[in-house]
């Protein structure tokens, strides 16, 4: 846990077991990196249980409701029977905060899966198992006020990196953030 510090839960709901980051559930507020990064890649695996809600903050102050505040890739099973009739942005294949749409046919995600964050001065790439599910160019977004005025977080230049959850396990393993220095 070194490097980390737990927000908006007890400190003994997150830990490591057996090589794992888990959240054990009981409305696990979100984990953050103690540092801040700007431009960065950021690989990891996660699991969730069937019906799992989980995220990754991007560029996250250590306030707010860091979805709007900062930037989340969600992490649903959208597959579960009480998300079936979330809005268009609330699944992992489509969002990046409700701000942005991708195109194209939802991505459904399978437990133990592998995405990849890249975030590149004003653009953010996800992948999920290989394939480019997310790729968001946040100036573009920001052109439309609506986005501009309830998302503000995607005019940060530098955060904290963030593990999310809400009620259920969730387990992270093969965390790896590399800085990126643009020129």
């Amino acid at each position: 846990m070194t490097g980390w510090k737990v927000h908006d839960a007890k400190a003994d709901v997150w830990a490591v077991e057996d090589g794992l980051l888990v959240c054990r559930g009981d409305k696990g507020g979100w984990l953050g990196t103690e540092r801040e990064y700007a431009d960065f890649v950021l690989r990891l695996d996660y699991r969730l249980k069937p019906g799992g809600n989980s995220g990754v903050y991007l560029r996250a102050p250590e306030t707010g409701h860091i979805s709007r505040v900062g930037m989340e890739i969600q992490i649903l099973d959208d597959n579960a029977p009480q998300y079936a009739k979330l809005d268009f942005y609330s699944t992992p294949a489509r969002s990046i905060t409700s701000s942005h749409r991708t195109s194209g046919p939802a991505s459904r995600q399978a437990n133990g899966t592998r995405w990849k964050s890249t975030r590149w001065a004003g653009q953010v790439v996800v992948t999920l198992n290989g394939k480019k599910i997310v790729d968001a160019d946040l100036d573009r977004c920001l052109k439309d006020p609506a986005v501009a005025k309830e998302h503000t977080g995607l005019t940060r230049s530098a955060g904290r990196i963030g593990l999310q959850s809400h009620s259920e396990r969730v387990e992270f393993r093969n965390l790896r953030v590399k800085e990126v220095k643009l020129q």
